[in-house]
């Protein structure tokens, strides 16, 4: 029989290896989201560099345009003759440029009616109509409206009673949906995401009684379905909510 009194065993220290392997797998929880964003952002500059650069005019090219600065004898002299350079983010630098020049062309009267003389003949071809009316719709509901961004996380049974799933409450059902559904109440559309990738999932509409709010962020909410529950709004007790946390700090 032990007492407090005894003298407790050592417990072994651990080994070199042990202690290697443990700081190895620290460091690659803190390099490995920096190297990931890094490495997206890069490839995505990359992408659209690729995309633009080839509609750029000849003396635009980032090459030509270093040489113009700094002199053609120069330029040999450092990049070395016949040799290129390329100069990642320049096509992005063009894209938003002429982004803006035409979003500054189309909100006047000239613009407006090039628009709709465009859209007008884009309208006689039988398959490109569909696909540019489409496309059109979705640009105009993610980047024209900013009043139909997610407005509240929440909870909702889906896809049966009993289980529970994270969405994001859009807007009220409007329309034809609203007018033909049963009267059960004011319907909610909501979006319901995908594990591990938001982006897809569906669209259900709910009585706005079988929806249950959440007090979480809907980018919190996003974390919550992005890490498949492993990173909570309130790490520290993730049975209250972000605010009284912060309060408690």
């Amino acid at each position: 029989m032990t007492t407090p009194f005894d003298e407790q065993p050592k417990l072994p220290r651990p080994g070199l290896l042990a202690g290697l392997r443990t700081s190895f797998l620290t460091g690659l929880v803190v390099i490995a989201p920096v190297a990931f964003t890094i490495w997206l952002l890069w490839s995505f500059i990359g992408w659209v560099d690729g995309f633009v650069l080839p509609f750029v005019p000849e003396f635009y090219q980032p090459d030509n345009l270093v040489r113009y600065v700094i002199g053609v004898e120069r330029y040999n002299a450092w990049i070395g003759e016949g040799n290129s350079i390329n100069i990642r983010g320049v096509g992005v630098v063009f894209f938003l440029l002429f982004t803006v020049f035409m979003g500054w062309i189309a909100k006047g009267l000239i613009g407006r009616s090039m628009i709709r003389y465009g859209e007008n003949l884009v309208g006689r071809m039988p398959v490109v109509r569909s696909i540019y009316s489409g496309v059109k719709q979705i640009a105009e509901t993610v980047f024209a409206q900013a009043d139909r961004s997610f407005e509240k996380a929440c909870l909702i049974e889906y896809p049966r009673k009993g289980i529970w799933a994270v969405g994001f409450i859009s807007t009220p059902a409007k329309g034809e949906i609203s007018a033909r559904t049963p009267d059960n109440g004011q319907l909610l559309s909501v979006f319901v995401p995908t594990t591990p990738n938001p982006t897809s999932g569906f669209l259900l509409y709910f009585p706005e009684s079988d929806v249950i709010e959440l007090d979480m962020s809907v980018e919190d909410a996003a974390k919550l379905v992005i890490s498949a529950g492993l990173v909570y709004p309130n790490s520290k007790d993730p049975s209250e909510p972000v605010e009284t946390a912060k309060a408690a700090e």
